[in-house]
């Protein structure tokens, strides 16, 4: 099976890699949205879960992990619940976690322990791993952290295939975990990476989007109008069953969401605020015979840090100008 992706290229997979990948947990992600409530507002914010796990799947390779990290990384988001992290919103998890917390449960229920055992893998040996490729503790690079970054920042325009290849190719694995041997390539990261997670995560209409269908949702469920369980679909077979539900109140909620919406950022009278977890990187960077991190060396990513830290802890207060249901979806 050849699997072609826009940063890493075409690559050839087998065996377990693509059973795992032709499951119906795994191929569900193509129906469940990397930004959440993002699509509802801007159609182009489209890049999926399984867009994402098959990145880092083919970067965990790219950087010789062992086919068993390969597959963990390719597991590691099945468990998203339609419209990814806005169930965190719903659940007030301020973590948001809320995915690792069913992640077992999701798992057990599916074929995947089956397909594991039958090429010879157990399911909790893979899952239970600390793989150091896979996951680190912020703020360093992981490649679920650099995977989401350079995908939906090279999908969004926001950088060029060239210099994500340069930036990969100053990659470099010290203890089992990712390093780079150039400070500019960390610096280049670290602005892309805020480019991410402050400038996309806390756009405006973005906040509006995840706010809103957050408290569409939470009202539906409070009402007992859906189940959890039916938020373990895709995103658009949720939006169909919101629609179906023969309730005026909820008909109203769900034409509030749309991208014509036309909402500004206003400290005062606001009629919105919403926090994303604070996500901050600091990537470690080979100086002289040492690994430091690259904040110490660059006043650049020190000083970005310091103001990302500050715009997360803040969040974003929006007010609403206009809301011309007219367009809704």
């Amino acid at each position: 099976m050849i699997v072609s992706d826009n940063i890493y290229g075409q690559h050839e997979i087998e065996g377990v890699l693509e059973e795992l990948m032709l499951s119906k947990p795994v191929q569900r992600l193509k129906g469940v949205h990397q930004g959440g409530a993002s699509y509802l507002v801007n159609e182009k914010w489209n890049v999926t879960r399984f867009d994402h796990s098959d990145g880092v799947m083919l970067l965990i390779k790219k950087l010789g992990g062992s086919l068993e990290e390969q597959i963990a990384g390719l597991l590691h988001d099945v468990s998203h619940t339609a419209f990814s992290h806005v169930i965190d919103f719903v659940l007030d998890c301020e973590e948001e976690d809320y995915h690792e917390k069913i992640f077992n449960q999701v798992i057990m229920k599916s074929e995947i322990p089956s397909i594991l055992k039958r090429y010879g893998y157990q399911y909790e040996t893979i899952i239970e791993s600390e793989w150091k490729l896979l996951e680190q503790p912020a703020p360093e690079l992981c490649a679920d952290r650099v995977d989401y970054t350079l995908h939906d920042m090279y999908h969004y325009g926001n950088i060029r295939l060239e210099s994500v290849r340069d930036f990969l190719g100053h990659i470099i694995i010290v203890d089992g975990r990712m390093c780079l041997n150039d400070l500019e390539a960390a610096v280049w990261f670290v602005k892309t990476y805020y480019g991410e997670v402050i400038d996309f995560f806390m756009d405006p209409l973005n906040i509006y989007g995840y706010d809103t269908l957050a408290k569409t949702l939470k009202w539906t469920l409070d009402k007992n109008l859906i189940s959890l369980y039916d938020l373990l679909g895709e995103d658009e077979e949720v939006m169909r069953l919101l629609k179906s539900i023969e309730d005026d109140d909820l008909q109203n909620l769900l034409k509030r969401i749309h991208g014509n919406v036309l909402v500004q950022e206003a400290q005062w009278n606001y009629d919105i605020h919403l926090k994303n977890k604070v996500r901050l990187i600091d990537p470690s960077v080979i100086h002289g015979t040492q690994l430091v991190q690259a904040s110490s060396l660059s006043e650049n990513v020190k000083n970005m840090n310091i103001e990302a830290y500050k715009n997360a802890s803040r969040g974003v207060y929006l007010k609403i100008i206009s809301n011309d249901t007219l367009y809704g979806r």
